[in-house]
């Protein structure tokens, strides 16, 4: 099988963070090159101190934390999703993937991005595809530039499709950490309303906007605002939806019960497998009901009311 390959590379002082970052993309598998204490490393593993020309030219501030994106999955979504997370967590990056700087990626990464149906009634088509059949579906329309969310990443999917199945018509929703903007204009799509989406990062904020437009959606109905977590958040929802990742849908737990309207529904997702039971329990003793677990691809979606 063939892989892509994405470096990305961070300070040594933020390896520990930038990899586990990268694990939530790519939960399969990573290699880090952190050549910072190599002396000591190259006695305390081998107990020796000849050590090879090369690897003592190394550059001691920088580490390279290496993922590989099996074939026929879309390494942008990766991409995007890690840059999203560092961004975040304010670390300074920059990313390769196959020997290609972040900018000339731009383009390349289209070529794995194809009109695709999700669920029972969405259809997801990139704007630069013009020849497609979406059948009976919802077509949405979307150019997630920089922004995480295509459909394609197994995390978004779980959500499109969670959301395909609960939208009600007339249902409002609130999208946390919402990135390319792709939840809320499918629940729109769907029958919903109103939208509200939130997300840390302009860029993707201004994504969102422009996305929405893209498919007919603009405020007052739908609206994107640049904040953190909940902080612009003023009334309550029927969904609320947050495809982040486990500790912070931790955090937002404590918060999430006064954004949602009786009976409302919260779709979280984002979160690794391996995090989930911690997740579960944490919006449990936030007062929440679990009603459905999905899992695909070591990804886990959990809905609650």
């Amino acid at each position: 099988m063939n892989y892509t390959e994405v470096k990305i590379y961070v300070k040594t002082e933020d390896t520990e963070r930038a990899s586990n970052i990268a694990v939530m993309a790519v939960p399969y598998g990573i290699y880090i090159e952190d050549y910072s204490d190599l002396e000591q490393a190259a006695w305390e593993i081998a107990h020796i101190d000849l050590i090879d020309e090369d690897l003592l030219q190394k550059d001691r501030a920088e580490s390279i934390v290496h993922i590989y994106i099996e074939e026929g999955n879309n390494p942008a979504e990766a991409v995007s999703f890690i840059s999203d997370r560092l961004t975040a967590e304010k670390i300074d990056f920059r990313i390769e993937t196959d020997g290609c700087s972040e900018e000339d990626w731009a383009d390349k990464w289209k070529a794995f991005f194809k009109p695709t149906p999700v669920g029972e009634r969405l259809f997801v088509r990139p704007i630069w595809i013009d020849d497609y059949d979406a059948g009976n579906r919802a077509v949405l329309n979307i150019e997630p530039g920089a922004a995480f969310g295509t459909g394609t990443h197994d995390t978004t999917r779980l959500c499109l499709e969670t959301l395909d199945k609960i939208i009600k018509e007339g249902d409002t929703v609130l999208d946390i950490g919402c990135g390319s903007g792709i939840l809320a204009i499918a629940s729109m799509l769907l029958g919903a309303t109103e939208g509200f989406g939130v997300d840390i990062d302009e860029l993707a904020v201004k994504t969102a906007k422009e996305n929405g437009k893209m498919n007919g959606l603009d405020e007052p109905e739908l609206k994107f605002v640049c904040g953190d977590l909940a902080d612009k958040v003023t009334k309550k929802y029927d969904v609320v939806v947050a495809n982040i990742v486990a500790d912070i849908i931790i955090l937002f737990s404590t918060q999430v019960r006064a954004f949602m309207k009786q009976g409302a529904k919260f779709i979280a997702s984002g979160i690794i497998d391996t995090r989930a039971d911690e997740v579960v329990t944490a919006l449990q003793n936030a007062g929440l009901k679990l009603v459905e677990r999905i899992e695909h691809g070591g990804w886990v979606c959990l809905v609650c009311e």
